[in-house]
């Protein structure tokens, strides 16, 4: 089930449902008719296949279930409101309570697809279906959500604060559902963003514990650098990230350590260096291949040549797919954590050169949005990777 398959008022309401214990009270208070909130609770229980509220004769009592999905709503509906306080502009006194769950949908598959014919082909619906959601959104925000920039459109600053909260608001209601299940045994959906280095072992290593554990999830993969998952972990397109902490993370951003990490310089087996005592003079006269400028894995490559001129480069590469290629077959050296060529050194086919480099030390962890909660399943996938991380380690790493 999708989070926009659930009416948004009759969810609203729900919370309602909870502080009031009445239907008739929390009617009044969502702004609806008795007969109508009866007929919408009834039918979120039967889309979620649970009951939300034990129906008593002094009134209405939730479930864990009903709990559970109160709460996201809340959280939900708080992120949507932060969207429009961060847009400087409010219409009516509650936009994020008027929106619908149609409008909602439209407006994110027009925010990702960045045009009216290609959301209408990611959802199914007209063109002038999404133009008109995307149109009454504008009225109730009381702010120009997109603008026509060459034959394109393109957000403004509104619509890209809206298109966040929504996205975030879907993960949150998403997360409810999930949670309705009261199983322990997980469900839904969780993206996680992989940077390299998580990749190799990490990574699946934790995966595997978590599909013997947790069957009933799906984990969506996104693999990037810190530079390309950030902003999707911050609009709420993934849940969490792995990877090389930040020194300096940005607002919105908390990070938790798992291990440091120490670089190391590799060749292939039968490198002219290799399995020789060198130093940075006959390492610098050497051809590498390393990231772009501006990296933080070329940072440590760059202040280990501190004070010399810098090794030439005649190649360079974020892949570390690629990276491994070229050092099987050329005498090109790289600078990498072991964990990424683990596999190629078990298996003779890189070697460590050079010196041990005590300087170079990387922080990986995990990075989540600032106040977010995780699902049963979630919070398991955290615990395995912490698990994984121990076991994953290599012995010079311990």
């Amino acid at each position: 089930m999708k989070p926009f398959d659930l009416n948004l008022r009759h969810l609203r309401a729900i919370g309602h449902i909870v502080t009031q214990r009445s239907l008739n009270r929390a009617a009044d208070a969502a702004g609806l008719s008795q007969p109508a909130l009866t007929q919408g609770l009834g039918k979120i229980e039967r889309q979620l296949g649970t009951l939300l509220f034990d129906r008593n004769p002094d009134g209405m009592t939730p479930t864990a279930a009903g709990q559970a999905l109160a709460d996201r709503t809340a959280r939900a509906f708080a992120l949507l409101a932060a969207s429009g306080r961060r847009n400087g502009k409010r219409g009516f006194a509650r936009p994020e309570a008027l929106m619908t769950a149609t409008q909602a949908e439209a407006f994110l598959h027009f925010a990702d697809a960045g045009s009216f014919a290609g959301a209408a082909a990611a959802g199914g619906l007209s063109q002038p279906a999404i133009h008109r959601a995307v149109r009454e959104l504008e009225q109730i925000w009381a702010a120009p959500l997109a603008e026509r920039r060459g034959r394109g459109m393109v957000l403004t600053p509104a619509g890209r604060a809206l298109a966040r909260g929504v996205r975030l608001a879907a993960r949150e209601i998403a997360a409810g559902i999930a949670e309705t299940r009261g199983d322990g045994q997980g469900g839904g959906r969780t993206a996680v963003g992989a940077m390299p280095l998580s990749r190799a072992l990490l990574l699946p290593h934790a995966l595997a514990l978590f599909l013997a554990e947790m069957p009933g999830t799906v984990i969506d993969v996104v693999e990037g650098s810190w530079r390309e998952l950030v902003d999707p972990l911050l609009d709420g397109v993934i849940d969490l990230m792995i990877g090389a902490l930040r020194p300096d993370p940005p607002a919105g951003l908390d990070q938790v350590a798992l291990f440091t990490d120490r670089l190391a310089i590799f060749g292939r087996a039968g490198h002219p260096l290799a399995g020789r005592a060198v130093g940075l003079d006959a390492l610098a006269a050497q051809s590498w291949v390393v990231g772009p400028v501006g990296t933080p894995l070329r940072s440590h490559w760059e202040t280990l040549f501190a004070g010399r001129p810098l090794p030439a480069v005649p190649i360079e590469c974020g892949s570390v797919m690629v990276i491994r290629g070229l050092l099987a077959e050329s005498d090109l050296l790289t600078l990498l954590s072991p964990d990424q060529v683990a596999l190629e050194v078990d298996a003779g086919l890189l070697v460590r050169i050079g010196p041990e480099l005590t300087e170079t030390v990387r922080t990986i962890g995990i990075s989540t949005r600032t106040g977010w909660r995780p699902t049963t399943a979630q919070a398991r996938l955290i615990a395995l990777l912490e698990r994984a991380s121990n076991e994953t380690r290599l012995q010079e790493n311990r």
